[in-house]
């Protein structure tokens, strides 16, 4: 892995269900780990919607292996990069070689 070229950095968001004082029950998004990333173009594409197409922005970042990022998966966490907001699709582990993780994301709209 060329070191260099982890040169964009990116936050990793994580969902936590909380309790207001009533009882009610939401889900907050709060910053779980912050690293360096590569970050290449995916395929992008379009996606049908209710009848309607909407194209996609897909992007890969590929992060060094950490035992911090080991356990993120692509059900409760997303990836803030140039403050656009990323749900993960799939994690891809490398190999299993514990030196780097791809994770393949799509730009939320807003």
């Amino acid at each position: 892995m060329d070191i260099a070229a982890l040169n964009v950095r990116i936050t990793l968001q994580k969902n936590t269900p909380k309790t207001d004082s009533i009882g009610n029950h939401t889900l907050d998004w709060e910053d779980y780990f912050s690293c360096y990333a590569t970050v290449s173009n995916g395929t992008g594409g379009e996606k049908e919607n209710a009848g309607t197409i909407n194209e996609t922005e897909t992007l890969h970042f590929t992060v060094r292996w950490c035992s911090e990022l080991a356990e993120v998966g692509s059900t409760r966490y997303r990836i803030l990069f140039n403050n656009k907001i990323y749900d993960i699709e799939y994690v891809d582990p490398m190999g299993f070689k514990k030196n780097s993780l791809k994770f393949k994301a799509v730009l939320i709209k807003r």
